[in-house]
């Protein structure tokens, strides 16, 4: 299957997401992202909006906004760029490009330190941080743009396999939290 073209692999991970989701394993991940070492530390933790089976992302945000953390979601625009703007409350995200709760552009952005940390989606991921997303470039425009920031994968763990074709402009992360374990990517 890994030797498939990534059109197919897209359409195979994304039906196994399907069948792996659960409220149960969404929660598991939760708890994992609220229990890094990175996330505690971080200044701004900038959010993927999920929809579909994605790992869920919305409870997360509310616990970190509950705990005053710095949130932040993309916004996409055009030529794969993407911009973060900081929420208050998920009452500011309203439906926007690809059906997707976005921020409001005028929204304030925020500072990129060392010590922001991205929450990567993905279809699936490598053991050393390789990533097979929707096939925008969205993610790896802004990573390229923005490499000091720290990434985590949140995902199932049944979507972390042994290799996956990966061009060189493919960001990797730098870690993977699944609902069983934490796995640190080339460190």
């Amino acid at each position: 299957m890994i030797n498939a073209d990534k059109k197919t692999l897209r359409r195979y991970f994304s039906d196994l997401r399907n069948r792996l989701h659960s409220e149960t394993a969404d929660n598991s991940v939760t708890m994992r992202i609220l229990a890094d070492a990175n996330i505690m530390e971080a200044d701004n933790i900038l959010l993927y909006a999920s929809f579909g089976s994605e790992v869920d992302t919305w409870t997360l945000a509310e616990k970190l906004l509950a705990g005053n953390m710095n949130v932040a979601f993309p916004k996409c625009g055009k030529n794969r760029t993407m911009t973060f703007h900081t929420v208050t409350s998920l009452e500011q995200l309203e439906i926007g490009m690809y059906g997707i709760r976005e921020p409001d552009i005028r929204l304030p952005q925020p500072d990129f330190t060392r010590n922001t940390v991205c929450i990567v989606p993905g279809l699936a991921f490598t053991e050393n941080g390789g990533r097979l997303g929707y096939g925008g470039g969205y993610y790896d425009t802004f990573l390229n743009a923005n490499p000091h920031i720290y990434t985590i994968a949140a995902a199932y763990e049944k979507l972390v396999v042994k290799e996956l074709p990966l061009a060189e402009h493919d960001i990797k992360v730098k870690k993977i939290i699944t609902e069983e374990r934490t796995a640190l990517c080339d460190e």
